[in-house]
C-alpha cells in the first residue's frame, strides 16, 4: 500500500504497536487558543490559590499552615519542632517543605514582620529589615500559636465557614478562616500575581476595630477620625498627608512616606537609626550611604556601621567634627533609603474574584462576611438546642411512669425491639426513644430525670434568644461589636509608627552643600569628559586622547559648579561636576552622550561651567548672526537634567561663546576678513531660541568661520577692525598682522 504524502515513515521494526499514528507532525494552533487553554488556567490558579489574600486576611499557603497547627493543638500546647510542623502542613500544601517554613518564618513573632505574629516562635527566625540575618533551619526552631491567632479560630467547630477536601481528599481544609477583627487591614499582605498584584499596609489593630465599630454604626463615618494612619511593626515616622490617606481609603490605591526614627549622640557625635522604613533593609541603607560618601556627595560622615544586635535594630553613623546632624539626616532622608515612599494597591479576592477595594468597601465586605458567620454559628447552636429539646422532651414522658420503662426494657425478647416498644408504650419518635434506651441504668431515677428537666425551660429560653438573633440584624451586629470591643480589651497595643506633619520648608528642600574641592576640566570635541584634581594633573603628563580627537575646552573649576552640555539638536543637558568621578590625564574620560543619555545620534557642541548663572552665552551662526542669551535664562527652580530649544535652528551654528562679562571677540570669516566686536553691542534677548541680530556681513559663498576671545596686543592696529555699526563686513588683516596664527575654535566656553 502507497503512503500516503503527509504520513510519516513507519518505522522499520517488526513491531506493530512501535508506530505512533501522526507522530512526527507539527500541528498549528492559534496563539489565542494556546493562551486560553494552556496560560490562562495558570494565571488563574496563581491568582486565586496563591498571590492575592481574601477577606479573612490571608492567602491559601497561609491558612494551610495555621489549620494544621491548630489541629495540632498548638494553640495551647507547647512549642513543638518547626520541621514536625511543616511536615503536617505537607497534608494540605503538597509545595516543598521551604516555602511552608518560608511562610512560617513571615507569621512568627521573631521576624517581626507583623504587627500582631500568629506564630509564638523560639529561636532564630531572621528579621524582616535584614537582608543577611536569615532564619535558622526548620529542625533548630521551635514555634506554636499565638494567643491572638484563636480569634482565627473561634467557633470554627460550628460550620462557621465552608469546608473542602484537601488535594489529595484525605482530609478537609477551611476555605476561610471565621476572623473575629479584620485580619485583613491588622497585618500587611503583598503578593504577585499574573498581571496584578496586591499590596496592603497595615494599621493599628485598636484603630481597624474602632473604625469597624463607627462603621457598622453608620456606614457614612468620616474613617480618618478612628483609622488615623497606617502602622508598621518597624517603626519608623508617617508624614503625614490627609489628602493621599483620603485618596487610599477612597480607592486603595495611593502611596505615602515613611522616613527613619533616629537620635543624636553628642558623647560620641554619632546619629543612632533604630527605625527604618518597612520598604527597605539595613544592607540596602548602608550600601546606598557608602556610594554617596565615595562619590562626595556626602562628606560629613566618616565612619557608619551596623550595630544591630538583639535589643534590635541600630545603624551607627559616626560625624565629622562641626556637622549639624538634622541637617544632615535631612539630606539622607532625601538621597538613600532612610525615606522611602509605600505603594498601596489593596486588591482583595471577593467571592473568588480580585478587587481592589477601598477601605470602606473592605470593611462592608468583611462585616457582610462577619455577619454571615455569626449567623451560621448561631443557627448551629440554635440546631444543637432544638435537638436537645426534643430528646428532653421525649424524657420527660419517661417520668410518669418510670416503672413502665423499666418493665417494657425488661420483658422484651430481642433487643432491636426495646426501641420500637418504647415509641409505642410512650408515643415518642425513634430518636427520643434511642436516647431513653441508651440511658444508664442508674439514672434511671425521679432525681436525674427531673434535672434534666429544669434544662427543658432554659433551653427554650435560649432558642427563642437564637432565633430573634437570627431574625435581626441589629443583634448580629451587636454580637459583632461586642467581640470587637473584646479583641481591644485583649490585644490592642499603642502604635509604633509615629505620625508627623512635615514642615513647609520641606516641600522645597535646601541644596546639599557639595565638596568645594578644585578641579580641572577638559572637553574634546568628540564629546569625552574629565575632571582632574589639582594633585594628579601635576603628576600627569601628556593628556590621553581619542586619535583623531582634539581638547576644545579647558576651564577651571569646582565640583560645586555645574555643567550645561549643549548640543548639535538646540538641547542643553545639565549635570553636577561632582556627578564625574575623578579621572587621570592617562584615560580618556566619561563619554558625555552615553552619560548622560543622549538623544540617538545626538553629539556636544560645547561645554559651559557656572556656579551661579551669572553672564551671558553668544551663539554664533555661519550666516554672521549673533544670538545674546543670559546664561539666567538656563537656570530651573527644579533639577531638571534636560531642556529644550536651547537654541534656534533656523541657521547652522558655528560657535558658542561663554562670557561672564561683555568683552572683545575676534571674529574671522572664509573670505579672510576679520572682525573686533564687542558683545556690549549687542542687546539681551530674553527667549533661548531667538535668531539673534546680524553682526557680520557674509559674501555669497562664504561664512563666518572662527570666533575666540581677544587678547590685548594680538593685533597691530586693533582700531582698524573695529566698528561703530553693526551689521559690518570687517577688515582683511594688515600686512603686520597676517603673521599671527589665529587659533580656530580653541576658546574657552
Amino acid at each position: 500500500m502507497a503512503r500516503k504524502k503527509n504520513e510519516p515513515k513507519r518505522p522499520a521494526t517488526p513491531d506493530a504497536n512501535a508506530y505512533i499514528a501522526g507522530a512526527g507532525m507539527i500541528a498549528e494552533q492559534p496563539i489565542t487558543e494556546t493562551l486560553e487553554t494552556n496560560y490562562m488556567p495558570y494565571a488563574m490558579s496563581v491568582i486565586v490559590s496563591r498571590a492575592i489574600p481574601e477577606i479573612d486576611g490571608f492567602k491559601p499557603s497561609h491558612r494551610k499552615l495555621l489549620y494544621t497547627m491548630y489541629l495540632m493543638g498548638l494553640l495551647n500546647g507547647a512549642r513543638v519542632k518547626s520541621a514536625n510542623i511543616v511536615g503536617r502542613t505537607m497534608q494540605l500544601n503538597p509545595h516543598g517543605d521551604a516555602a511552608i517554613y518560608d511562610t512560617m518564618v513571615r507569621l512568627s513573632e521573631g521576624n517581626e514582620a507583623l504587627l500582631h505574629p500568629f506564630v509564638d516562635s523560639k529561636g532564630s527566625f531572621g528579621k524582616s529589615y535584614s537582608r543577611d540575618m536569615q532564619c535558622a533551619a526548620a529542625r533548630y526552631t521551635e514555634a506554636k500559636l499565638s494567643p491572638i491567632a484563636a480569634e482565627l479560630f473561634a467557633d470554627i467547630d460550628k460550620e462557621t465557614v465552608d469546608f473542602v477536601d484537601n488535594y489529595d481528599a484525605t482530609m478537609q481544609e477551611p476555605t476561610l478562616f471565621p476572623v473575629t477583627f479584620p485580619t485583613v487591614l491588622v497585618n500587611a499582605n503583598t503578593g504577585i500575581a499574573v498581571g496584578m498584584a496586591s499590596a496592603i499596609c497595615p494599621f493599628n489593630l485598636e484603630e481597624v476595630c474602632r473604625t469597624t465599630i463607627a462603621f457598622m454604626r453608620d456606614e457614612n463615618c468620616e474613617l480618618a477620625d478612628t483609622l488615623l494612619a497606617p502602622d508598621f511593626p518597624t517603626g519608623g515616622q508617617l508624614l503625614y498627608n490627609r489628602a493621599e490617606l483620603d485618596e487610599i481609603y477612597a480607592t486603595g490605591r495611593g502611596s505615602f512616606r515613611v522616613r527613619a526614627v533616629y537620635s543624636y549622640d553628642k558623647a560620641q557625635n554619632c546619629i543612632d537609626v533604630t527605625e527604618i522604613p518597612p520598604t527597605t533593609t539595613v544592607e540596602a541603607i548602608l550600601e546606598k550611604i557608602i556610594e554617596l560618601v565615595k562619590d562626595k556627595k556626602i562628606t560629613e560622615i566618616s565612619d557608619i556601621r551596623d550595630e544591630t544586635d538583639l535589643k534590635g535594630l541600630k545603624i551607627t553613623i559616626d560625624l565629622k567634627r562641626g556637622v549639624d546632624p538634622d541637617r544632615l539626616m535631612q539630606r539622607l532622608f532625601r538621597m538613600s533609603p532612610m525615606q522611602d515612599v509605600f505603594s498601596c494597591n489593596f486588591n482583595v479576592l471577593i467571592a473568588g474574584s480580585p478587587r481592589v477595594l477601598g477601605v470602606r468597601e473592605l470593611l462592608g465586605e468583611w462585616v457582610a462576611f462577619r455577619r454571615e458567620c455569626v449567623r451560621r454559628r448561631v443557627y448551629f447552636d440554635l440546631t444543637k438546642a432544638k435537638d436537645r429539646l426534643h430528646l428532653l422532651k421525649g424524657l420527660s414522658k419517661i417520668l410518669l411512669d418510670i416503672d413502665k420503662a423499666v418493665r417494657i426494657v425488661r420483658e422484651t425478647e430481642e433487643e432491636k425491639e426495646v426501641v420500637p416498644n418504647l415509641m409505642i408504650g410512650f408515643g415518642i419518635d425513634q430518636t427520643q426513644a434511642e436516647y431513653v434506651a441508651e440511658i444508664k441504668l442508674r439514672h434511671l431515677n425521679r432525681e436525674y430525670i427531673l434535672k434534666r428537666l429544669n434544662d427543658v425551660e432554659n433551653l427554650e429560653q435560649e432558642i427563642d434568644r437564637m432565633q430573634q438573633i437570627l431574625d435581626s440584624r441589629r443583634k448580629v451586629d451587636a454580637l459583632i461589636i461586642s467581640e470587637l470591643e473584646t479583641v481591644i480589651e485583649k490585644y490592642a497595643k499603642p502604635r509604633r509608627t509615629a505620625i508627623i506633619t512635615p514642615d513647609d520648608t520641606e516641600s522645597a528642600p535646601e541644596e546639599a552643600p557639595v565638596d568645594e574641592s578644585p578641579v580641572t576640566l577638559f572637553f574634546t570635541r568628540d564629546g569625552y569628559f574629565k575632571k582632574i584634581t589639582p594633585q594628579s594633573l601635576r603628576m600627569s603628563g601628556e593628556q590621553k586622547l581619542k586619535e583623531g580627537d582634539e581638547l576644545v575646552q579647558v576651564a577651571e573649576a569646582t565640583n560645586a559648579h555645574e555643567l550645561l552640555f549643549f548640543t548639535d539638536r538646540q538641547q542643553v543637558y545639565k549635570a553636577r561636576v561632582s556627578d564625574f568621578p575623578d579621572g587621570k590625564a592617562s584615560a580618556l574620560g566619561e563619554y558625555v552622550p552615553a552619560r548622560l543619555s543622549f538623544d540617538a545620534g545626538e553629539n556636544p557642541v560645547a561645554m559651559v561651567a557656572t556656579r551661579d548663572y551669572q553672564g551671558f552665552l553668544l551663539f554664533f551662526f555661519a550666516n554672521g548672526r549673533v544670538a545674546k542669551v543670559a546664561l539666567a535664562a538656563y537656570q530651573t527652580k527644579t533639577n531638571r537634567r534636560k531642556l529644550v530649544g536651547a537654541y534656534t535652528d533656523k541657521f547652522e551654528l558655528t560657535a558658542i561663546r561663554y562670557v561672564p562679562a561683555d568683552c572683545e571677540l575676534l571674529l574671522t570669516s572664509t573670505n579672510g576678513r576679520v572682525l573686533l566686536l564687542h558683545t556690549g553691542a549687542l542687546q539681551t534677548k530674553a527667549t533661548r531660541d531667538n535668531g539673534g541680530v546680524a553682526v557680520m556681513t557674509q559674501k555669497k559663498g562664504h561664512r563666518l568661520c572662527a570666533v575666540e576671545p581677544y587678547v590685548e596686543g594680538r593685533l597691530q592696529k586693533p582700531h582698524r577692525y573695529r566698528t561703530r555699526t553693526l551689521p559690518a563686513a570687517g577688515s582683511l588683516l594688515a600686512a603686520e598682522d597676517q603673521a599671527e596664527q589665529l587659533t580656530l575654535g580653541g576658546g574657552e566656553a
